[in-house]
């Protein structure tokens, strides 16, 4: 048998910690600083964070800043939030990445595929054409082109180049 080993060295630090994490990554994120979390806005009632281990480049994802578990826990106000700001990180990732589709979707439940079942986040995430490339086919392993850091700058500037004083229901920190 011929095994193809992709070194990921990065991925320990979610590993060694994944099994024994009691905490919740939003709110946790939420007590950071933006740059240090991956935050790239803040919303009056719901924030938009960057996935650490994304399907796709500038896979995002919106998320309340109230700590919970389903949609009918949330007041409308909370609810439009979110929504608004999917509206705001699918413009920003257009302005900035050109994308041919979306993917935009909320897993909730452990058997809906939820890594963090404790506080509801909808994804969104970026699709092009042939990004299930012979990688992802043959070898079962995705490839991300741009660095992180890059990527939060681009997002970064893209929402702040989207948001000015027409829109009260949002608020930049």
């Amino acid at each position: 048998m011929n095994l193809n080993v992709l070194w990921a060295p990065w991925r320990i630090g979610y590993v060694s910690k994944a099994s024994n994490v009691r905490s919740c990554i939003f709110c946790d994120a939420l007590a950071k600083s933006d740059a240090e979390s991956y935050i790239v806005f803040r919303g009056i009632r719901s924030f938009i964070i960057m996935n650490i281990y994304p399907y796709n480049t500038a896979h995002v994802m919106v998320a309340p800043y109230r700590h919970v578990p389903t949609f009918e826990l949330l007041n409308d106000d909370e609810l439009l939030d979110m929504i608004k700001l999917v509206k705001l990180s699918i413009k920003a990732i257009d302005l900035e990445y050109k994308p041919q589709g979306y993917n935009v979707g909320v897993n909730l439940g452990n058997v809906a595929g939820a890594g963090v079942e404790s506080h509801l986040h909808i994804h969104v995430v970026p699709r092009w054409l042939g990004d299930t490339n012979f990688m992802t086919v043959i070898a079962g392993t995705k490839v991300i082109p741009e660095d992180i850091n890059v990527t939060y700058s681009r997002l970064k500037k893209a929402i702040n180049s989207l948001t000015n004083d027409e829109h009260p229901y949002i608020k930049n920190n």
